[in-house]
Order: structure tokens, then sequence, then C-alpha cells
């Protein structure tokens, strides 16, 4: 008679090891005259499944060697399976399609398994350890609930963190210094207006390693970021957050504004158009972004934005294109921001140059190069080393490829004029956002344009409304020219007459005293903002279809 032997260890009980198994099971074969074809092991697989590799090849074994094989034998029947129902209906599988009896060590070799007193000791059995997979399964959630409860972060840390071990085995994650940066640009990006796509592809170039088209949403609405630990509904329980042990990337209050940001983004995608710039970025009052299409009149089409919720709402492209553009056209920069945009745009005129320089030279040598290439070529054509026809089609590739690298420096040539006449355009005279906006492709336009009022520019009544707009353009707003186009406005008018006190309280502190750490932060700010401008711009220049006259138009 034949058997296979199956032997079991579970990742948490280790008190059967597979040595003692494998001893026990190959001593009980030799009492009972088994012979043993082959041993099957699998080391810290699940009780509750059949699906583990090595048991999936045992049965694999058990069809290649049908009617070979007698008998399956286990230590116990808790090394089977944990399963009542899948154990009961998998023995009486192999014993109908294989004719192989499951038995245990301490069971007779003769037992009748179609007995239904053994059929109820074996179900009784199966039902122990069924009851003792659920007790384990039960004492584990409640082992990692409690963590969670205390604030320990558990399984793999997250990008922008690193797992580490405390004394007591005690494990937790620590801030990974040079990851955390790209973590904190994503927050301030998305928080700036950024959309999630560009922000993507930008840190993926920083070293960020999360593919796939959810990567940023993931690690926005990761709690473990903002120090907090989230815990699910658990029977009675409803789900919570608790303060983590380990130390957050951003802040608390910043994580929340996000996830309301989130929450309130709709569904729906706009696909971008230049012919309606506008489309996307401007809500109607009802909250809903407006779409844009055109309309046939007497005589020709018209461009309108509409609401989908309220079809009554059409308002014309040309009045609405009109006023946007003159609102930006007042929008300007204080002074001491112009003067640091004019510094900001000498040193990114400086690394432009040099970039076309490199790039200038480069296509020297690559001319260099093709010229020697064509002179070896001539020598052994004159040496009767190649025949004529593979000289005049090499020929007449290199000449292709002269042609090409030719035009590539000419072009080089004109983007030098191109820098100077746009850089000059931005540094002349006094600085407003209509100078970038016009210039700017549709993607461009819409960042530009969240980058001063956020998510929140809104046409109401012939003129736009917006809940925010850069503290750093705020000045704007006393302006009398804006104050016909743009109105700051507020869901809850105690909220902001309180918010107003409370700016008003410290603008009068500011200006008793400013601390060295205040005036650190705003230099930063304002470096911060400036750079986004000059990014910006550099991007108006590194675009390759605006025309010279185009640009200075």
């Amino acid at each position: 008679m034949n058997a296979v032997c199956y032997l079991r260890l579970s990742s948490k009980d280790q008190s059967k090891s597979l040595e003692y198994q494998e001893t026990i099971v190959r001593d009980y074969c030799k009492r009972n005259k088994l012979k043993i074809l082959e041993v099957f092991r699998d080391n810290g697989e699940s009780s509750y499944t059949f699906k583990r590799n090595n048991y999936l090849a045992l049965e694999d074994f058990i069809k290649k060697h049908k009617r070979k094989c007698q008998y399956l034998v286990v230590l116990d029947h808790d090394r089977f399976s944990r399963n009542l129902p899948e154990a009961l209906i998998k023995i009486a599988e192999l014993e109908r399609k294989y004719d192989v009896k499951v038995i245990s060590t301490n069971e007779p070799i003769n037992l009748d398994t179609s007995d239904s007193d053994v059929f109820m000791k074996r179900a009784f059995e199966y039902l122990i350890a069924h009851r003792e997979l659920l007790t384990i399964k039960n004492r584990t959630r409640l082992g990692i609930l409690n963590a969670k409860e205390k604030g320990r972060f558990l399984g793999k840390a997250p990008f922008g963190y690193t797992n580490i071990k405390k004394p007591f085995n005690d494990q937790t994650i620590e801030i990974n210094s040079s990851q955390s940066f790209i973590i904190k640009k994503i927050f301030a990006d998305f928080e700036a207006g950024v959309p999630q796509k560009a922000i993507h592809k930008e840190v993926l170039a920083l070293g960020f390693k999360n593919r796939g088209s959810n990567a940023i949403n993931d690690i926005l609405r990761n709690p473990v970021y903002a120090g907090l630990i989230k815990i699910k509904a658990f029977k009675n329980m409803s789900e919570k957050y608790v303060k983590a042990l380990h130390e957050p990337v951003i802040s608390e209050t910043d994580f929340w504004l996000i996830q309301n940001v989130l929450a309130k983004k709709q569904k729906r995608k706009t696909r971008a158009n230049e012919e309606f710039p506008l489309r996307g970025i401007i809500k109607c009052p009802c909250g809903r972004n407006l779409t844009a299409g055109w309309t046939k009149g007497n005589r020709k089409y018209y461009l309108y934005y509409k609401c989908v919720d309220h079809p009554s709402i059409n308002i014309p492209g040309e009045t609405m294109h009109k006023k946007f553009e003159e609102l930006l056209k007042k929008i300007t920069l204080q002074k001491y921001l112009v003067d640091l945009l004019n510094t900001s745009l000498l040193n990114l005129s400086d690394e432009l140059l040099k970039d076309e320089n490199k790039r200038q030279k480069e296509k020297t040598r690559q001319l260099r190069q093709l010229k020697e290439k064509t002179k070896k070529l001539d020598q052994k054509f004159i040496a009767d080393q190649i025949s004529v026809s593979v000289y005049h089609r090499c020929r007449e590739e290199f000449k292709t490829e002269k042609k090409h690298i030719e035009s590539m420096s000419n072009n080089l040539l004109l983007d030098k004029v191109n820098i100077e006449n746009v850089l000059t355009v931005f540094k002349s005279g006094r600085f407003n956002f209509y100078k970038v906006y016009r210039r700017s492709d549709i993607q461009q336009k819409h960042l530009l344009v969240r980058m001063i009022f956020k998510d929140y520019l809104t046409w109401d009544q012939r003129v736009f409304t917006s809940l925010y707009i850069n503290e750093l353009l705020q000045f704007n707003l006393k302006k009398a020219s804006i104050k016909t186009l743009l109105v700051l406005s507020s869901r809850n008018n105690a909220a902001t007459d309180l918010n107003n006190r409370i700016k008003h309280i410290e603008l009068r502190r500011a200006l008793r005293k400013s601390t060295h750490e205040e005036t650190k932060i705003k230099c930063q700010k304002d470096e911060k903002f400036i750079k986004s401008v000059t990014k910006f711009i550099a991007e108006i220049v590194k675009s390759r279809d605006k025309t010279e006259k185009n640009v200075l138009s």
C-alpha cells in the first residue's frame, strides 16, 4: 500500500515543527507497512484555505499517480485543515475521485470512513479545529486593534517612511529624509491646484517610486503622513482616527483641508480646449463647473458657457473672456516682488542660454563625427572595399542626417533670440498676470488660474467671485478697478468677520514688532511664489510652437 504525507506549519502556531511531524508520520507509515511515495511540506501557510502551494502540488501528484496512492497521511486533522465545511468536502472528493483516504496518525489504518460514528468523530475534531482557528483570528484582530489604538503603525512603511525595530520587539516607522520632501511637495502642489497627473510626472523624476493612475491620490488620502492611524469600524465601534507614535510629514490641519478638497472634486473630467480656456475652472453659483460650446445664431456660431444643472444660464464667451482678461491685467505684483521676479528671470535667462549653448556644442560634435564618417566612407570606396550602390546609399543617409543637424542648429540660434525677447516682455514695465496668461497653453492657463484663485472662482451676476485669492496678491482687492470685476465672498459671513478681526490684530502685532522667524517665513513664501511664476515663464520660453511674432505681439 502506498501513501503520500502532508506536513503543515502555521506562521502563528510553531508548537509542532515540520521535523517533529515528519518523524511521527514516517513512524506511522512504517508501523502500518505503507510505502511513502512523496512528502509535501507547507511552511507558514493558512489552514483556512486549500490554496497552498505544496498542497496543490500534492493534489497534482495524486492525479498523476491515480490508483497508485491509497492514503494521505497527516499528523492531526488540524494539519490538513481548520475549515470544517472545506475539510469534509475535500476528504469526500479525494476518496470519490482518486480512492485516496485521508487519515491521521492517531487513527487506525483500517478505519472505515463510511461509518457514521467515524464521520461524527471527524466532524467534531474539525469543529474544534475551526473554533480554534476563529479564536486565533479574533485574538490576532484584537491584537492589531490594540496596537493601532496605541498609535502603532503595522505593516510595510509607506513611501516617505522606513520600518524600524525598537526594544522589546516593537515595530514602528520613522521619517525617511531622502523621500519625505517628495511627500511634502505632493501635498503642497495639490493644495496649490496642480493636477494629480502633473504632480505624478514631476515627482517621478525626483525619485518617487509609486506607479499607477491612483498613486498620488493614495498618498493624499493616507492619514499616516499626518501622524494619524485609521481604525476601521469593528463590531459596535465606529471608524475613528488616533494620534500615531511616529512623527508626521505634514500637519493634521493640511491633511483634513485636502480631504475636504478631494471630497468635493467632481468625478466628471473636463477636456482641455484652447477655444474654451475657462471651461473647468469657472464655477456656476451652484458649485458645478461651467461647461462650454458653440451655439448657432442667425449668421454665425457664438461661444457660450453653460451650467448643466441650470439650462437657463447662458453666458456669452466673448463677455466672460474679456472680463477675465481685464481682471488679470489689473492683478499685479508689489514692487519688492517685481524686483525678486526680475532677479529670478535673469537667473532663468542664464540657465536657459547655458542649456542652449550645451546643445549647440552637441550639434557641433555631431557634425564633426558625421564629417569623419563621410571621410572614412570615401576611403573605403577608393580602396574598393564597398560597392557603388552601398557607397551612394550611405552618402544619401549622411546628407539627410547633415540637413537635420544643421536645421536643429539654426533653430537653436532663433531660440536664443526668442529667450531674450520673451524675458524682456516680462521684465519691462509693470508686471501683470495677463502677460503670462495670454502666452500660455491651455494646461498652463488652468494652473495659473488655480495658483491665484485655487478652485474657487465663480461667475455670478456679471462679476467674478471667489472664496480665495493668493495672500501675496490680496493687496489688489483694494483697487477700485478690481472691485468692479472681482468680489471676495464667504459662505459664512460671521466666520469672515471673525477672521478679519483676527487678521487685523495679527497685522497690528506684526507692525509693532516683526520677529526674525516671521521674517524668515515670509521670505520663504515670497520665494516659493516667485519660483512658481518663473516656472510658468520658463515653460512659455521652452514652447517651440510659439513664433517670435506671436510672443512679441
